[in-house]
């Protein structure tokens, strides 16, 4: 299954557990109608402040939303610093360099370079392989979890 049928699926199973509906849950994660709408038909990938606008909504995790992990695990998550920010103190904890970073990834020295200039969001796609690179979760990546 691809990511965007998971997240839809995902948020589809969530909504039915909690008995929320589009527009309830639009309002809450303070997220357009429209763009659930087309979660919902897995017609439209979520960016990273949507797909986190929606955990925060359900009270779970990036990763159960993107089915990197089975259970919902209802937990209380660190509101996400900017990226920019974010990004240096990865290299740190992982101990690796900027330039390691592109080379495991795959992602490209501008890409990276607009993150760190705050330019540019992370896709889901490239936090997913930030994760799968750094053998960690996608809050983590994103700063929602120690």
């Amino acid at each position: 299954m691809d990511i965007l049928s998971k997240i839809s699926e995902r948020v589809r199973d969530m909504m039915n557990e909690t008995g929320m509906s589009a527009r309830e849950l639009a309002e809450k994660a303070n997220i357009d109608q429209s763009v659930i709408a087309r979660i919902l038909q897995a017609r439209r990938m979520p960016s990273a402040n949507t797909l986190v606008a929606l955990a925060d909504a359900f009270s779970c995790s990036t990763d159960y939303l993107l089915g990197r992990r089975d259970l919902p695990e209802e937990q209380t998550f660190l509101p996400c610093p900017p990226f920019s920010e974010r990004l240096p103190v990865l290299l740190e904890h992982f101990h690796i360099t900027k330039y390691r970073l592109e080379k495991q990834t795959r992602l490209s020295d501008e890409t990276v370079r607009r993150w760190q200039k705050g330019r540019y969001l992370p896709t889901v796609e490239s936090l997913i392989r930030l994760a799968d690179s750094l053998h960690c979760s996608v809050d983590f990546i994103l700063g929602r979890e120690n």
